[in-house]
């Protein structure tokens, strides 16, 4: 039976902690939020404290870690050196060398370290990446994720704006796809943003886009907005292009752009070839929480099977690196060549 701590109660913690209550070889010793949250019935009767240090006095043998990203590597290095083995929601870090640094501590330490990327246990994200990969490349990659937000939703990403822009916050897992479609290094990321309300810090932006080139040619543009300005128009595209064709999301029944069920939807996949059009259908999708379940059960097996999670772990330093050059490049004005690769 695995001890589990879960560090932050917000939408992604509170779906972790469900995930160790149902699963047979968890046993949840803790939950760490610094001010009171209302919990489901099913994790009423846990433990709860308003420190990590308090919660690491558990004794667990897995961290789950789902607080604000400023604190991810710092609280990813304690646990392991305490001995815990780490799940951290992403981004990584907040800085490359954090990212490197918790790495680095996962293999000192010899501790497993799983990074939140949701859409690699996702099954038509998965075949959408084999499908993209079977045309070859190089590739165009379009992709998007803006959330028009109002209300409690407007709140909380003015509250992630805090620390981390939405560029970063999404981008990641997008350009996680990228990377794992073309298998290149980046080169050059070209970025640009604007502030679109003075309700979030002067040096904070709201809307982003950036362009990423990789070492084989392929070339990638990535957009996220978040608030109540955000149009619902094509908030959602995620098309793949090669010199053999091109693979697509289509838009099925995704809902609004806040809907976070929507956010993973594929519903169906469209591949264009010269020799005609074929839809590969998606009809029994998993939810959100199905997702946090799959996270977790990974992470429980690859402490059990010692899985090798070094290209895991090097994949989440390059795709935050692009999203972080992306975010310097808006901040400056230039463009950022990324000289130094992950691997």
């Amino acid at each position: 039976m695995t001890r589990v701590l879960i560090a932050g109660l917000g939408n992604m913690g509170l779906s972790h902690a469900l995930a160790h209550h149902a699963h047979p070889d968890a046993e949840i010793v803790g939950l760490v939020n610094r001010s009171p949250v209302d919990l489901p019935d099913a994790l009423q009767s846990y433990p709860r404290f308003t420190t990590f240090e308090e919660g690491m006095k558990t004794a667990p043998d897995l961290v789950v870690i789902a607080t604000y990203s400023d604190s991810h590597a710092d609280y990813a290095c304690a646990a392991m050196e305490a001995g815990a083995h780490v799940f951290v929601e992403k981004p990584l870090a907040t800085t490359v060398a954090d990212a490197k640094r918790v790495v680095e501590t996962a293999k000192r330490t010899n501790r497993k370290l799983v990074v939140g990327y949701i859409l690699r246990h996702h099954p038509s994200w998965m075949t959408l990446i084999e499908e993209a990969r079977t045309l070859g490349g190089p590739y165009v990659f379009r992709l998007n994720l803006n959330q028009q937000s109002s209300g409690e939703e407007w709140e909380t990403h003015k509250a992630l704006m805090q620390t981390t822009s939405p560029i970063v916050d999404c981008g990641v897992h997008y350009v996680d796809v990228m990377c794992q479609i073309t298998d290149a290094l980046p080169v050059r990321v070209h970025g640009m943003g604007l502030r679109l309300s003075d309700e979030i810090a002067p040096d904070m932006y709201n809307y982003g886009q950036f362009q990423v080139i990789f070492a084989d040619g392929s070339v990638g543009w990535y957009e996220a907005g978040w608030g109540p300005m955000m149009s619902e128009t094509a908030f959602f595209v995620k098309d793949i292009v090669s010199p053999n064709g091109a693979v697509s999301i289509t838009e099925g029944n995704k809902g609004a752009s806040a809907d976070i069920d929507g956010h993973t939807k594929v519903g169906g996949i469209l591949v264009h070839t010269p020799d005609g059009d074929r839809t590969v259908e998606m009809p029994d999708e998993p939810g959100h929480q199905q997702l946090c379940d799959a996270e977790q059960a990974f992470v429980l097996r690859a402490i059990a099977e010692d899985t090798d999670l070094t290209r895991h772990m090097s994949d989440a330093v390059q795709s935050l690196a692009i999203c972080l050059a992306a975010d310097e490049s808006i901040r400056t004005g230039q463009p950022v060549s990324l000289e130094e690769t992950a691997r």
